[in-house]
């Protein structure tokens, strides 16, 4: 079993204890929320209590969105002082929810335990993702329903490292600096112990969920699930069925947002 460092650099964990509560993180983790409940309208699955699993929660704050709609909530992560602050924080707001250190290759759940379950800006960072994907499956339910976001290898733009283009450069390139950062330069990772080591596309990762008896979304396909307005509809529309134009988008979209589930 890999042993894990549960620690956490100071300015690593400033930065996620301060961003996980602005704006822009709260928008995203409620257009997740939406997103994921409008497929549960799209596949009939009921919306009361659902089991919710926070795969990579850090300081809590998507597992407290979801708490606060009366769902039963699960978070986990590496980082013990963010787990910390994260059980802190569900006190504070007068929140029961299971926070728990540990690895996503080995999650700490029973087999078929979860309606939901969200890894989002976690599987870049972990070598052995498909044992990640593996985890997933087995604490979904059959009609369980996972949200996952990370690296878009085909985007050039890419927060990860501190450095232009990063996603395009070859592998070799990237081990270089993945080492550098790792052993010499935590700035170019804002610090974090365990950077970014996988690169990812929509294409690649519903290959893989597919093998796993999952079927998936990407961000173009959901738009049709929500109320996106006349424009964004034909906008969609034309990506999701010119093939294309659906590799062009993903070229021009930072990051990779996909939700699947088990049919």
């Amino acid at each position: 079993m890999a042993e894990w460092d549960h620690s956490s650099d100071e300015k690593f964990y400033d930065y996620y204890a301060n961003e996980s509560q602005s704006d822009k993180t709260l928008a995203r983790f409620r257009s997740a929320q939406k997103a994921i409940l409008n497929l549960c309208d799209e596949i009939a699955k009921p919306q009361d209590n659902l089991a919710v699993a926070d795969i990579g929660c850090g300081p809590g704050t998507q597992a407290l969105i979801w708490a606060k709609r009366g769902h039963t909530v699960h978070g986990l992560d590496v980082n013990q002082p963010l787990v910390t602050l994260a059980k802190d924080r569900a006190r504070n707001a007068g929140m029961e929810i299971d926070f728990r250190v540990g690895s996503a290759t080995d999650l700490p759940w029973e087999d078929g335990s979860m309606d939901v379950c969200i890894a989002l800006e976690l599987i870049e960072h972990i070598e052995d993702w498909q044992k990640c994907l593996d985890e997933f499956t087995r604490i979904l339910r059959p009609d369980g329903i996972l949200c996952l976001s990370t690296t878009n290898k085909i985007c050039p733009v890419q927060d990860e490292f501190k450095l232009p283009l990063f996603s395009w450069y070859p592998d070799v390139l990237k081990r270089y600096y993945i080492k550098l950062a790792i052993n010499s330069k935590p700035d170019l990772v804002n610090y974090a112990h365990y950077p970014a080591v996988n690169w990812f596309s929509f294409f690649s990762l519903r290959a893989a969920l597919q093998k796993r008896g999952f079927k998936s979304f990407d961000r173009f396909d959901l738009m049709g699930l929500n109320d996106a307005g006349k424009i964004k509809e034909i906008i969609s529309f034309s990506v999701r069925n010119v093939p294309f134009l659906r590799v062009l988008a993903h070229i021009f979209t930072q990051g990779t947002f996909l939700l699947a589930y088990r049919n």
